[in-house]
């Protein structure tokens, strides 16, 4: 491992922070910090922390000895000052005299302590920092050193590696403990550069912010060394079919298993978002005869069991020809992951007399022979957490293994990391949209309608890809909502199949789609070209079945239901003069609406219509606009509010209708006008 630390870079991060009053210390403080997050092997997600003893000025004007430490749960890669709250460090310092303190103490104290009464919550290694002496302090989860620790003769092996450098701790959970204990250890030796956290990571002082960064650095590259020296093969492949099944048929059905059922709802689901990941690294992991024992031994740092669980699943390899079977096993492993972690619970909450509520006993981490790894989430995000530690695990215990043997925290240890209210914080108490969890298709997505669903359905929690025949149309609009854009042609199969594949591989599976693609062609029905009817056929019919066939199979692969919305027209029911091309294949699409309701209702799967009319869109140009008011005999003015409420219709009014549709569980067959009234189109 090589140090990052550039003299002009950190000259030009002092200078930076200095035009808006921040000292010379703070902003070093905050350049190391980066350097340290910005490195995967270090630190991941919200892991780790930094720290620096100066003073500063309270509210009342006072010159006070301040911890400046990293907040809890903050992202060291792109940290900035006020990440770093400041803390009255005579206070923190005073409780290492104490024989024991609760963790709601601590939190108390480190609030009434806080500079700045708004800042962030510090982080929960707080006293781990205030009660060794040095003015900067580092810490990571660096991967070389879990692999070194995360052996039964851990301790042994860092004894012997940092002989005088640096001393080790033996494991006690993040907190006041581990706080006191670390302090007592560097008593005993205070020329040592830093401290070996037993099963958990590594800290780093000095006197300055280059010092304690150099050192951690430094200290890292021994373990490096050390995992190069004597290894031996790991990971002998285990049999594995021929011909393993692709990833766009593997994750709709790995998705449905992880899924469960909300008892409070019914038709309701709480379903996972995945993320895929394949390297050769993991495929040799995956794929190892012994994955029961060591990919299942436990994690390998407390920091990940509130993203991860302290195991994932393993599946059976999916074969190709034989998904039924992959699709029953599964099933089979996830009920049995989530009866051995309901049983973990029940047996770790008698032990701590009862008082925890259980998380829900979903994987977050699902590791498939054969394939790679999948990490699973209530959202991209989450879900992309989970395979980044994940991924993070293989490597470390890979090399762990290379050298010895893996070996975890006990399980009594586990528990009391994934149900510490200080760790559980991290992840935040925000209440989910009502979309969570749910990956949302929407059909040409470059238009008005599409953009505007796309928007809609993306602020209501769902994970949402914009297809369209021109990306480049709907990528703007993709990147400004954190969506994916895709090209999509509906009249071609091949392209609506690879687009759905696409989706899958990216998300694990499709929730909703909101078939939107089309275009209008007019003219008088008895004297139209057939092969200009045809087209609109294809565009406006037979576009709307590819879509729906291609999300089907998707969506009974899984088996959690879902939801076929359709964009179809006012047209189909109430026709207008020379508009005969367009409105004819929207007729049928409304009875392909309700033919997917009959088909697939069973299956828990809806299919509702929007029937808009005279919206502004790229359908509706201001030329077309133009055009139909001449055939009407109107304004355009009067062309576009020519309903019973006299009020123009827009994009985003037919979005709203297009979410309402998607929440509403017990509505299927359904056709909802949006056009401000227009009593020739309704349909009762």
């Amino acid at each position: 491992m090589k140090s990052a630390w550039v003299d002009s870079e950190a000259q030009a991060a002092i200078d930076r922070y200095a035009r808006a009053g921040i000292g010379r210390d703070l902003a070093l403080r905050v350049y190391t910090t980066r350097l340290l997050g910005c490195d995967p092997k270090l630190v991941l997600h919200g892991g780790g922390n930094t720290s620096l003893k100066t003073s500063m000025a309270d509210l009342f004007g006072d010159e006070v000895a301040v911890l400046c430490v990293k907040g809890s749960g903050s992202d060291m890669a792109n940290v900035e000052p006020a990440d770093l709250p400041a803390v009255r460090l005579d206070r923190l310092r005073k409780l290492r005299a104490r024989a024991a303190l609760g963790d709601e103490d601590i939190v108390r104290i480190q609030r009434a302590s806080l500079i700045a009464p708004a800042a962030p919550n510090p982080s929960v290694e707080i006293l781990l920092h205030a009660f060794l002496p040095h003015p900067f302090v580092d810490h990571t989860h660096a991967n070389a050193v879990l692999s070194i620790v995360d052996q039964p003769d851990g301790e042994v092996i860092c004894s012997e590696l940092y002989d005088g450098r640096a001393s080790v701790v033996p494991y006690v959970r993040p907190g006041f403990l581990l706080a006191k204990a670390a302090a007592e250890i560097y008593d005993a030796k205070p020329a040592i550069e830093g401290l070996i956290l037993h099963k958990h990571g590594i800290v780093t002082f000095g006197g300055s912010a280059r010092e304690a960064y150099e050192r951690m650095i430094a200290l890292v590259t021994l373990a490096e060394e050390r995992l190069q020296k004597n290894r031996k093969a790991v990971f002998v492949t285990t049999h594995l079919p021929q011909a393993i099944a692709p990833v766009a048929a593997v994750a709709p059905i790995l998705r449905g298993a992880c899924s469960a059922k909300v008892d409070e709802i019914e038709g309701a689901w709480r379903r996972m978002v995945l993320d895929f990941r394949a390297t050769p690294a993991i495929l040799n992991f995956v794929n190892g005869g012994e994955l029961a024992r060591y990919g299942q031994a436990g994690v390998v740092t407390p920091d990940h069991t509130i993203r991860t669980k302290n195991w994932p699943l393993v599946t059976a390899a999916p074969e190709r020809d034989r998904l039924d079977d992959f699709k029953r096993t599964a099933s089979v492993a996830v009920a049995a992951f989530v009866e051995r972690y309901q049983d973990y619970f029940a047996r770790q909450n008698a032990r701590v007399g009862g008082i925890k509520r259980p998380l829900d006993p979903l994987p977050r981490v699902a590791l498939v022979p054969g394939l790679g790894l999948f990490g699973l989430g209530r959202s991209k995000k989450e879900a992309g957490i989970a395979a980044d530690l994940a991924q993070c695990a293989v490597e470390i215990i890979t090399d762990a293994e290379a050298i010895g043997r893996f070996q975890s925290i006990s399980e009594d240890e586990m528990f009391d990391m994934e149900y510490w209210p200080l760790e559980q914080a991290k992840l935040g108490a925000a209440a989910e949209k009502p979309l969570a969890g749910q990956i949302a298709v929407i059909t040409g997505a470059g238009g008005a309608i599409g953009a505007a669903t796309a928007k809609a359905f993306a602020a209501a929690g769902a994970e949402v890809a914009l297809l369209d025949i021109d990306r480049r149309a709907t990528a703007d609009k993709a990147e400004a909502i954190g969506a994916t854009a895709l090209a999509c042609d509906v009249t071609d199969a091949a392209s609506v199949r690879e687009a759905f594949a696409r989706v899958v591989e990216a998300f694990g599976g499709v929730d909703i789609v909101v078939s939107n693609a089309g275009a209008a062609w007019q003219g008088r029905i008895g004297e139209v070209d057939e092969e200009l009817l045809r087209k609109s056929f294809e565009l406006n019919f037979y576009g709307h079945q590819r879509v729906a066939q291609a999300a089907v199979k998707i969506m009974l692969a899984q088996g959690t239901g879902g939801c076929l919305l359709f964009n179809v027209s006012k047209q189909a029911v109430n026709p207008g003069p020379n508009f005969g091309p367009y409105g004819l294949p929207k007729a049928a699409t409304l009875f392909l609406v309700r033919q997917y309701a009959v088909d697939y209702g069973a299956a828990g799967i809806r299919a509702n219509a929007v029937n808009a009319d005279r919206v502004r869109s790229g359908l509706l140009t201001d030329a077309f606009i133009a055009e139909r008011a001449k055939a009407r005999g109107v304004s355009e003015k009067d062309y576009l509010s020519g309903n019973l409420l006299g009020r123009e219709v827009t994009a985003e009014d037919v979005a709203q209708a297009f979410l309402h549709q998607a929440l509403e569980l017990k509505t299927t067959g359904d056709v909802t006008t949006v056009d401000g009234g227009n009593i020739a189109a309704a349909l009762r």
